[in-house]
């Protein structure tokens, strides 16, 4: 259901309030992300403590940005489709689309604000601009910590819905800052994520599982003491939560540094110690322009100019992410190229133009109206 201004406005000052699992859990999963460096990562132990001291700058920003409260948090049990088949859309376009954006932004935007400052991050790679990688490295590590507390799933965030009012801060402030030196796990070695958007969508799904036993934990510690200052009521939430808790930071400091990993490697693996290259086109090996006509009817003409021979690989894709069309992938020449889509037999809608050479990524939106 959509929020009204005032409840809109009671979340916000209570996300800033808590700070998701508060400054302490969000340093540890930061930090912890250097875990699961690979021996290619090795360079970026240099950015551990950065990402460890700026591990909360997303939730202080608050305070000044009135956009920023939505993107730390995603009610996903206010879709309908979520609790028909267990998904919802995964792109904000059709997201917005369906629902309207009133309906988007009231119920958060965590998803999309991770894929958004994943792409930032990799753009600042690609530049050869460190310094502003890291920032936005701190920040994704911010959100996929979000994405890896229950209670940052759900429209039942702070209990009221059960009789549970009070567990948000109880759950990832009060007992996380007490426990945080039994969270010890060690890190598995991070892996290319072939898809962001399916990657970050689906630890969503997954973690989404917990809302109900951290209800669960907190009911069985009152039932122990209802005093929530008591050591009984907090060993006990404790004693009924840490085998999903330690997990769950386990994961979310393990999908930080895939991610990281995974936009080092879109941006061409640039060494961390190069030079910055003020022109950013000079970096990529290819310049793709927007199709034309669009929004187009029957065909369009698709153009790209490359600075030197290529591995081209030109897809089309649906707001799903899947690949529809793929039009090019073969090694071409240095110069411009052109060539033309028809898309038989599929929908009218918006569509993603998808050019990748190996060094770089680019990506442009078609509207496909249909033929007539």
């Amino acid at each position: 259901m959509k929020k009204t201004i005032i409840s809109c406005f009671i979340l916000i000052s209570f996300a800033l309030l808590l700070g998701s699992w508060g400054a302490v859990g969000h340093k540890k999963i930061s930090e912890s992300s250097s875990l699961s460096f690979n021996p290619q990562m090795q360079d970026f132990l240099a950015w551990v403590d950065f990402l460890r001291d700026h591990a909360s700058d997303a939730d202080y920003r608050k305070d000044t940005d009135p956009t920023e409260g939505m993107k730390h948090y995603l009610d996903i049990d206010n879709y309908p489709e979520f609790i028909a088949s267990g998904t919802i859309p995964q792109t904000l376009d059709s997201a917005i689309a369906l629902h309207g954006i009133a309906f988007v932004e009231g119920n958060g935007i965590l998803p999309w604000a991770t894929v958004r400052t994943f792409d930032s991050l990799r753009n600042c790679m690609q530049r050869l601009d460190f310094t502003k990688a890291q920032i936005f490295a701190a920040d994704l590590g911010h959100y996929v910590a979000d994405g890896h507390i229950p209670l940052h799933i759900t429209k039942n965030y702070n209990g009221q819905l059960t009789g549970n009012t009070g567990i948000h801060s109880r759950y990832e402030s009060t007992m996380i800052n007490a426990r945080i030196g039994e969270i010890v796990y060690s890190g598995e070695d991070a892996t290319e994520i072939t898809n962001v958007n399916q990657y970050i969508f689906d630890y969503l799904y997954a973690n989404f599982i917990y809302c109900d036993s951290v209800i669960a934990a907190d009911n069985y510690a009152k039932s122990q003491s209802s005093t929530y200052s008591s050591a009984v009521y907090k060993n006990a939430l404790w004693a009924k939560s840490k085998s999903f808790t330690i997990p769950l930071f386990e994961k979310g400091a393990h999908a930080l540094a895939a991610l990281i990993y995974t936009a080092w490697l879109q941006a061409g693996s640039p060494s961390l110690t190069a030079s910055k290259i003020s022109d950013p086109i000079s970096l990529s090996n290819a310049i793709l322009e927007q199709n034309h006509p669009n929004p187009f009817v029957a065909s369009t003409e698709i153009s790209f100019t490359l600075n030197q021979n290529s591995k081209v690989l030109l897809q089309v894709r649906d707001i799903d992410g899947s690949t529809v069309a793929t039009l090019i992938d073969k090694t071409l020449p240095i110069g411009k190229q052109t060539t033309a889509w028809v898309p038989d037999s599929l929908a009218s809608g918006l569509y993603y133009l998808v050019l990748n050479t190996g060094k770089y990524i680019q990506v442009k939106k078609m509207v496909y109206l249909g033929k007539k």
